[in-house]
């Protein structure tokens, strides 16, 4: 019995800091029913009832949904609609890439070829 009081109280603890954290990282206005610093203090000081308060009455849960249709966004993730945004491509495609990587081997073969030299003080007596 008392492992299971144990599981039950990891659960609720686990439960408590991610609504907390979830509350903390809702940007302002998008959540229901009270202002944002009200939820803080609901989850803060009931941790069992704050947090399933939060996730039953405070949490938008369309608010992904929400700000695709409002905003007009294409992707999940607006980082990606950032205008001027380095789009990573092909390495095989991308010309610089590739001197540079001639270069560099030339290089490396020049150094081993140079290493690999006898010195002129090192003559072989036989």
């Amino acid at each position: 019995m008392l492992e299971l009081d144990g599981v039950a109280g990891l659960i609720m603890l686990i439960l408590w800091v991610y609504c907390f954290i979830d509350v903390l990282l809702t940007p302002d206005g998008e959540q229901r029913n009270l202002p944002k610093l009200a939820w803080v203090f609901i989850v803060l000081l009931l941790p069992d009832l704050g947090s399933i308060a939060w996730l039953i009455a405070g949490k938008n849960w369309d608010r992904v949904g929400a700000r695709q249709q409002g905003k007009g966004a294409t992707t999940r993730y607006p980082e990606y609609d950032r205008s001027g945004r380095h789009v990573p491509s092909n390495p095989d495609d991308d010309e610089v890439f590739l001197a540079g990587l001639r270069q560099r081997a030339e290089e490396q073969r020049r150094r081993a070829q140079e290493k690999d030299k006898p010195e002129s003080g090192d003559v072989d007596p036989s």
